[in-house]
């Protein structure tokens, strides 16, 4: 019963990381915009 519920959380917090990550992406906050004088080594 336990590694059902630790599966649980774990499922629902990557859940929640994904729709971040969609949200960010959405709203042009990706992690690369393409400026790799930002990122130093994107492309």
């Amino acid at each position: 019963m336990g590694t059902f519920i630790v599966g649980c959380i774990v499922l629902g917090c990557a859940g929640l990381a994904v729709r971040s990550l969609i949200k960010n992406r959405k709203n042009g906050k990706a992690s690369c915009g393409g400026d790799c004088g930002h990122c130093r080594g994107c492309h």
